[in-house]
């Protein structure tokens, strides 16, 4: 299985998406997939689940794809610490705790594609 995030209408839905044979390419196969119609019906839930936890949202100041998340809900952060490395432009940019604080929820996993503004974790 892997999973997308995927924007329809200006709603996020993160997609889990299961190769159905195994090909040369299995890459190439399974990108397509999340843009099908039929995917878009199983991540119903997944809005609901995603509001942050308590604190203020972090969000992705770019799109790209999530190389490693570094935190997990409950760890204390420091001002600067990198929180998550998100691949943009083949650069790797870490994003950084705005502030010190602890994370509340992280609503992104390695390997998620992300837009710009997206949320990535939350502090509080």
């Amino acid at each position: 299985m892997r999973k997308f995030n995927v924007t329809v209408n200006g709603q996020l839905y993160e997609v889990e998406v299961e190769e159905a044979e195994a090909s040369s390419a299995p890459q190439r196969a399974a990108v397509p997939a999340p843009a099908a119609p039929a995917p878009a019906a199983k991540p119903a839930p997944k809005p609901a689940a995603a509001p942050a936890g308590a604190g203020d949202p972090i969000k992705a100041p770019m799109p790209g794809n999530i190389l490693d998340v570094k935190v997990k809900a409950g760890d204390k952060v420091k001002t600067g610490d990198a929180l998550v490395i998100l691949e943009a432009m083949k650069m790797e940019n870490p994003i950084p705790a705005p502030r010190d604080g602890t994370i509340t929820s992280v609503a992104v996993s390695k390997g998620n594609t992300v837009e710009a503004g997206q949320v990535l974790a939350t502090i509080a």
